[in-house]
């Protein structure tokens, strides 16, 4: 059996104007003010479109990747796992909204502090109202004899 070998058609590269406001669309609100995520569109070594969400600075670690390959969309998470292949970009824009974290990395922060800061006043508080507490079972009757 032989083996024929066909080149690949080759996408331009670029991304059309319809495409890039279908993806920006998209991720509207993951790109909004406030969350610190911004978008970039790049190109793999092969000559194939890509579109970026990346996260907040000064990491600005990849979120999503959207990736034109041949005529298909391929969505991916920031670890290059596979989320979702189409040829329809709607329906990879539809896929990519979902995929993307709704909890802002803010969000997370302000949770973590408070959590450490609830932990330290039950650490810290919590034993002076019990020995408080002891003294008062203690001293009552001693107070109430001389009353």
């Amino acid at each position: 059996m032989s083996v024929v070998a066909f080149e690949r058609k080759q996408d331009g590269g670029e991304w059309s104007e319809k495409e890039l406001s279908t993806l920006v669309a998209a991720f509207g609100a993951a790109i909004g003010s406030g969350t610190g995520r911004e978008w970039e569109t790049g190109m793999t070594e092969q000559g194939d479109a890509q579109f970026y969400l990346l996260g907040p600075l000064p990491e600005q670690a990849c979120e999503l990747c959207v990736s034109r390959i041949g005529g298909r969309y391929i969505l991916a998470d920031g670890s290059g796992q596979l989320l979702f292949e189409h040829r329809n970009l709607e329906l990879v824009a539809l896929h990519a909204k979902a995929a993307v974290p709704s909890t802002s990395w803010l969000m997370v922060r302000a949770i973590t502090l408070w959590c450490a800061i609830r932990n330290t006043i039950h650490e810290k508080v919590d034993p002076l109202l019990v020995e408080g507490e002891e003294l008062l079972v203690q001293f009552v009757p001693q107070l109430a004899a001389f009353a």
